[in-house]
């Protein structure tokens, strides 16, 4: 009993050491990157700049270099495909809040996860399908739906339908 009581003593401190360094050793999210006439969409391989509407960006753990994507439905599509990885760093939509459609920005970055959309408006997206229209604020998000039509979601719950489905 007396070594048990003692390699107890000894190993308990030793592991809670351990936990708290493995916490500490979080990695930091990477910052957005400026959209280029170099960049390609992920799936058109098309140049992104082309395109009308809010782009994409998403960052792999093991590349230095976005993935750039022509629409912000695209973008999310990425995340729930189940043949595309899954070692996301970062997701980064263009900020429609005070973007213009036809030239959406190329350092308006905002987090995807924390963005809100609108859903089913009359706007199209890069592809001429269906868009995801992101936007900073709820409040923005509110407006740009008043003026264009469609519905208010935050990422977490827009309906995977949406953006799995290839219709108009």
């Amino acid at each position: 009993m007396y070594k048990l009581s003692t390699l107890l003593f000894v190993a308990l401190p030793i592991f809670t050491c351990l936990s708290a360094c493995e916490k500490e050793q979080v990695t930091e999210q990477p910052t957005a990157q400026t959209l280029t006439r170099e960049a390609n969409g992920y799936y058109c391989l098309m140049t992104v700049v082309n395109h009308n509407g809010p782009k994409g960006q998403i960052i792999l753990t093991d590349k230095e270099q976005a993935l750039w994507f022509t629409s912000v439905r695209d973008t999310i599509a990425f995340t729930l495909s189940p043949e595309e990885p899954k070692n996301i760093a970062a997701i980064y939509v263009n900020d429609m809040s005070d973007a213009d459609w036809n030239n959406p920005g190329a350092d308006n970055w905002i987090d995807a996860r924390d963005a809100w959309y609108v859903l089913g408006s009359k706007r199209s997206g890069g592809m001429g399908a269906l868009e995801t229209v992101p936007f900073s604020t709820r409040s923005n998000a509110e407006l740009f739906a008043k003026k264009q039509g469609g519905e208010v979601y935050a990422f977490a719950s827009i309906p995977h339908e949406y953006i799995l489905t290839s219709s108009k």
